[in-house]
């Protein structure tokens, strides 16, 4: 871990013209989904070392944040998937052409901890898996959509939308899955990988996977563009890649 941060800070240092004094240091505003939030947890440091500046970082659900900048918020920096990124630069709330792709996540499954592990092997198995299920759970965020879609395509929303429990925007599947509000749990497998109270069980089979892709914006009444549009940089830049693998993202 200490090998990774230090080759990105080497970067920064050598790319991005970094070394700020106190007088040119800026504090970063950034709205970001809880999906990434490994990621930036683990980048931003590295960052404000490097650069002097200091983020400030507001965690919500891809949908929550989407409707708090469309009515009005200001921030520098919004790191959210990348439909509703530019759904906020058609808006006109984001910079256009300031999108930049940071990481992507595949859907994972998780169990209770201590349950038997269903197959999830193919599409057929989790269709299987989910209507075998006391409970399922997913979010309400971009994974929580295609699932919704994913179980009617397969014949089966009907069966079981009694027992589906869909999270409010910005809380964790896999927490209610810990805490045994539901068995069956779906969520982006940087939700899912770490938690502790659950079994990942690993990603949904290739037949049926949905990949997010998540991105930055920039804010059009960001009050440290300059500072913001370093720190999308430093996100994006190659050496991050390693950490952004870590969490079980892909670099964007």
């Amino acid at each position: 871990m200490r090998s990774i941060l230090s080759a990105v800070t080497t970067f920064v240092a050598a790319a991005m013209v970094i070394g700020a004094t106190t007088a040119d240091a800026a504090e970063i505003k950034l709205i970001a989904s809880a999906a990434i939030k490994e990621v930036v947890l683990d980048l931003i440091p590295a960052f404000e070392k490097s650069s002097g500046h200091k983020v400030t970082t507001i965690w919500a659900g891809t949908e929550a944040i989407t409707k708090r900048i469309s009515g009005g918020e200001v921030v520098d920096i919004v790191l959210i998937a990348a439909p509703n990124i530019d759904k906020l630069i058609s808006e006109g709330r984001l910079v256009a052409g300031s999108r930049a792709d940071v990481a992507k996540s595949g859907i994972g499954v998780a169990v209770r901890a201590g349950l038997p592990r269903p197959d999830i092997s193919s599409g057929e198995a989790v269709k299987k898996a989910v209507l075998s299920a006391k409970s399922v759970a997913y979010s309400s965020g971009p994974s929580g959509f295609y699932l919704a879609d994913l179980f009617k395509n397969m014949g089966i929303a009907s069966q079981i939308k009694d027992k589906v429990k869909q999270t409010p925007s910005g809380v964790q599947v896999g927490e209610i899955v810990a805490r045994g509000e539901a068995e069956l749990g779906f969520q982006q497998i940087s939700e899912l990988l770490h938690l502790k109270g659950i079994q990942y069980l690993g990603p949904l089979p290739a037949d049926i996977q949905h990949i997010t892709v998540f991105s930055a914006g920039l804010h059009r009444e960001a009050t440290a563009p300059d500072a913001a549009n370093a720190l999308v940089k430093f996100l994006t830049a190659p050496e991050a890649g390693p950490i952004i693998r870590k969490t079980g993202m892909e670099p964007g």
